[in-house]
């Protein structure tokens, strides 16, 4: 059995622990971290997953970005420890935070990742939505949290601060 909370500025370094352990290395090269550089994550989106120890499981985090004149959410990364994976925690880690997105105000989230994985969690290929590059198109994937929230919405994603 899993506790999933909003993480806390301590569980920071823990978490980043973790992402090391199950990303490759120069994961922070990549260009969603440009995005996520110097922003907070998403305030009581982001979450963790611990065990009846007190162990961390899992983690996901979110950042705000804009898309032309629209906010968004950039899901990502959501990581599940090796030796828990497999238990259904990563699809809690999803579901229960974007359930929690929109009363946060969130109309919309956008992640770069396996379409295969995530369109079971409602994501689909963004057509007019540009990531920094080098990013692959197809992996550019969103989901609406209300009715119609990704009709005109178009451009190039940028950083909260910009």
């Amino acid at each position: 059995m899993y506790q999933l909370i909003p993480e806390t500025p301590d569980d920071y370094w823990e978490v980043e622990a973790l992402y090391d352990t199950c990303f490759a290395p120069g994961r922070e090269a990549l260009s969603s971290y440009r995005l996520r550089d110097g922003v907070p994550s998403v305030a009581g989106l982001s979450h963790v997953a611990r065990d009846a120890d007190g162990i961390l499981a899992g983690a996901i985090r979110y950042w705000p970005v804009h898309i032309g004149a629209h906010d968004a959410l950039l899901l990502g990364p959501v990581a599940v420890h090796p030796t828990r994976q497999g238990e259904g925690l990563g699809r809690a880690l999803i579901e229960e935070s974007l359930d929690a997105a929109t009363p946060f105000g969130w109309h919309r989230v956008m992640l770069v990742g396996d379409a295969p994985y995530y369109n079971r969690f409602g994501f689909d290929r963004l057509q007019d939505v540009v990531m920094p590059p080098p990013t692959n198109p197809e992996r550019v994937l969103g989901r609406a949290l209300s009715k119609d929230a990704w009709r005109g919405v178009k451009g190039h994603v940028r950083r909260w601060s910009d």
